[in-house]
């Protein structure tokens, strides 16, 4: 795990409340609606990379999902999230990891990630990040980043921005485009923060067979 970056995200969780932030959503709703597109059964293994505090864990369980991963950097974002869902909180798997060490023990029907992949400028670590979601999806795969109008930072880091055409080559031969959106979202301070969708499918072609004559 990077020591510094999970020391940053420590101490932004430790020293800023909910309305201090700019990615606090009270109802996620693109997410949410991306989600409900996909008609997934309520047992369905859904994992939230870098949910953090999000509130989309809270609305998940209001429907009535059974099998929610919260995957974090920060212990004390989680830590918020289990506090203000009480004992809610015991049917959630949390998970402290940097998401390019995450190991995971299953399978994903979707991984939705709408706070990490904009950190990761560097390509080793998108490439990182793409390996470890290659093998842990099993159907669908979300992921909203700074749109090309977007903030260059966030929280104090630098953040990679994204076309819709540089996102999706990023997609790796795993996962096809189904949907790409824009998103403007509003933040605690009345600031506007374009946001960038991609809505992939997993890829489950079978190789080509070589043909022997």
């Amino acid at each position: 795990m990077n020591q510094i970056k999970k020391e940053h995200w420590e101490q932004v969780y430790n020293s800023h409340n909910p309305d201090q932030v700019s990615w606090t959503q009270p109802i996620p709703q693109t997410s949410l609606d991306f989600i409900h597109s996909f008609h997934l059964p309520k047992t369905s293994k859904i994992i939230d990379i870098g949910g953090g505090d999000s509130r989309l864990v809270d609305c998940l369980l209001k429907e009535g999902f059974k099998n929610i991963t919260v995957l974090d950097i920060s212990a004390a974002a989680l830590k918020k999230a289990q506090k203000r869902l009480g004992p809610d909180s015991k049917l959630v798997k949390w998970v402290v990891a940097d998401v390019n060490d995450f190991k995971p023990a299953e399978k994903y029907d979707l991984w939705h990630d709408r706070a990490t992949f904009h950190f990761l400028t560097a390509k080793n670590e998108v490439s990182s990040y793409l390996g470890v979601a290659g093998k842990a999806v099993k159907k669908y795969l979300v992921i909203g980043t700074f749109s090309e109008n977007g903030p260059e930072k966030c929280s104090g880091l630098p953040v990679k921005q994204y076309t819709e055409e540089q996102l999706q080559n990023q997609l790796t031969e795993d996962f096809v485009k189904i949907r790409c959106i824009n998103e403007d979202h509003i933040t605690p301070l009345k600031l506007n923060r374009i946001f960038f969708f991609v809505v992939s499918k997993r890829n489950n072609r079978q190789p080509k067979q070589l043909k022997f004559i």
